[in-house]
């Protein structure tokens, strides 16, 4: 009797977990959701669609990019830059997610000027984001393999014209090999830090210490980015692209 107890009970939990499977769609099955319904133009729902994909804990650039697009066309520009910026940080060379980023960044109130950076700098963080993390990896081991051959090629050879081949060969894949490392290590770095964060409320003060009854110093809006410096309990130091910093209310801002 207790064995037919058991299995009655084992045949209810296992029909119970199925139907909760069934009753709960899956990632694809909510992603052609919410490509439906952005098509269509409910873009609340698609919104809805596309968040239900990332507490199952899945995220992609796709999925950053719709999200984004969504709340843009709801005229939330706060979320839309955050996750304009979260796909950017995946896919830094993707010129539709800088352009649809630009727009947004353009519809909102504060105009901040950067401040002067050294052209060099500049420079090396325009070709590091010209690819993807994943695409300098692939690169990095594909040089390292290459100088390799040509240092048993220097090893090897009998002639020395081959073997000065060899040697020039391994030394420009060696630097190869270092610069697309690097590369690689700073996009990963830049992947997964979170020192930067998006306004999300309409406006807030920015303070000269982490106090309420402090002195504000400049007030920022919806959208604009920001640089975590430091966390102190409720509180966070910000700086502005423009060098401005102060203190501000963690809850008030969202984290990339």
């Amino acid at each position: 009797m207790k064995r037919i107890t058991k299995y009655i009970v084992l045949l209810c939990v296992v029909a119970f977990s199925s139907s909760v499977a069934n009753a709960t769609p899956s990632a694809s099955e909510q992603w052609e959701r919410g490509n439906k319904a952005y098509v269509e133009g409910r873009y609340d729902e698609a919104v809805e669609a596309y968040n239900s994909i990332l507490e199952g804990g899945e995220y992609s650039m796709k999925l950053y990019y719709n999200i984004a697009n969504s709340y843009f066309k709801l005229g939330e520009m706060g979320k839309a830059i955050l996750y304009y910026n979260k796909a950017l940080r995946i896919a830094p060379s993707s010129d539709d997610i800088r352009h649809n980023l630009a727009l947004a960044e353009a519809q909102t109130k504060d105009r901040i000027v950067e401040i002067p950076e050294f052209f060099l700098n500049r420079w090396m963080r325009t070709v590091r984001n010209s690819m993807s993390c994943l695409a300098w990896s692939v690169i990095s081991l594909v040089s390292f393999g290459a100088m390799l051959a040509f240092v048993l090629m220097f090893l090897l050879a009998s002639r020395i014209r081959v073997r000065k081949a060899g040697f020039y060969g391994a030394l420009c894949l060696f630097m190869l090999f270092v610069a697309t490392t690097a590369f690689a290590v700073s996009s990963r770095n830049d992947m997964l830090s979170h020192d930067e964060a998006i306004v999300m409320a309409s406006a807030i003060s920015v303070k000269s210490s982490p106090d309420r009854s402090a002195t504000d110093i400049f007030v920022l809006h919806e959208g604009t980015k920001v640089k975590v410096l430091t966390e102190v309990d409720e509180w966070i130091e910000v700086v502005i692209a423009d060098g401005k910093k102060g203190w501000t209310l963690k809850s008030s801002v969202e984290e990339i």
